[in-house]
């Protein structure tokens, strides 16, 4: 953890002025194994998520894809996180998306912070989404996305249909590929944002900013060649997953937000913005998990110290071009 406050994301006694992201507190893992802590049953876990998080939204895009709607029950925090950490939401705010309701569990309990102390009193980390929670045993299982997900991919498949079992999301024959991937796309693209906008000093928001795009320019490069519609070709993998939830932030918020403009994504990478609409238009798993309100006002009004009048900007219109649509500049290369 930075510093004893919460929105504290540098330092402020470190003279880099780098973002440094804390490791996840809780890493244990579902298992079908016998004699697991963890074994897979309905309805026994049930995942706290922000539609504004892109951490999180993995693990809502993955529980779609492998059809966990009626195994895995699931609750959204309000987009608002301020010194407390993120809230749920009141019986009275109506808000867009799913489940953006009180804590369905502990009905007293007004911040994901109450779960963390409820199962350590002692707890020192950070307050993150995603966090899976085992309500039989009254534990967090997990509060690292990339663990969660891999749980999803095969954990449960004895209680699902073939529909769903069928769904490889890594499978054998690309893992390495995948995990390579995973590997700069998460330091420089995934995170890399956050290095870029949360930077304390002009040299660490210019290396990162730097470094971000270097590694969009591959990422527009592998997809120009490789991908038909997806990273690897005709599968759907991880690797789609991981990518998506940073790109599909990339124009409504980290432009301006985090001031990573030396290019967006719908004028500047025409094969990663026709890669992300094909999984924003054509997938329920990407289109119907992704809230635009919940992104926007997140970021704009809970980083105060990026944005101290918490005014959200009113652009991009629209916040995801269709897929027939073109920005002026980008619609006259292609005539």
């Amino acid at each position: 953890m930075a510093s004893n406050k919460i929105t504290d994301w540098v330092d402020p006694k470190d003279k880099t002025g780098e973002f440094k992201r804390g490791a996840s507190a809780f890493r244990s893992f579902i298992s079908n194994k016998p004699g697991a802590e963890f074994p897979p049953e309905k309805d026994r876990y049930h995942l706290y998520i922000s539609y504004a998080c892109p951490w999180a939204h993995r693990t809502l895009i993955v529980r779609k894809l492998k059809g966990l709607e009626d195994i895995i029950g699931f609750t959204s925090v309000h987009w608002h996180m301020l010194e407390k950490g993120w809230r749920f939401a009141t019986s009275d705010e109506k808000l867009p998306g799913e489940n953006v309701t009180p804590d369905p569990l502990h009905k007293d309990y007004t911040h994901l912070r109450n779960i963390y102390f409820q199962v350590d009193p002692d707890y020192q980390g950070r307050f993150t989404v995603p966090t899976l929670y085992d309500k039989k045993a009254g534990k967090i299982v997990s509060n690292e996305s990339s663990e969660i997900i891999r749980m999803f991919y095969r954990e449960f498949d004895d209680l699902l249909p073939d529909k769903y079992k069928n769904v490889d999301l890594f499978p054998e024959d690309l893992r390495k590929s995948i995990d390579e991937m995973n590997d700069w796309v998460y330091n420089d693209i995934n995170n890399g944002v956050y290095k870029s906008g949360f930077a304390t000093t002009e040299e660490a928001y210019l290396k990162n900013v730097r470094t971000l795009f270097k590694s969009l320019d591959r990422a527009e490069a592998h997809l120009a060649s490789n991908a038909n519609p997806y990273v690897f070709g005709d599968r759907l993998t991880e690797a789609d997953v991981r990518l998506y939830t940073t790109i599909v932030r990339f124009d409504a918020v980290y432009v301006q937000h985090f001031k990573t403009n030396l290019r967006d994504i719908r004028s500047g990478y025409p094969a990663l913005h026709n890669w992300l609409r094909n999984l924003y238009w054509n997938n329920a798993a990407f289109g119907d998990t992704t809230d635009f309100e919940h992104i926007k006002n997140h970021y704009t009004k809970s980083h105060r110290q990026i944005n101290p009048l918490s005014i959200t900007p009113l652009g991009p219109d629209p916040d995801i071009l269709p897929l027939d649509k073109e920005v002026p500049s980008a619609e006259a290369v292609r005539k």
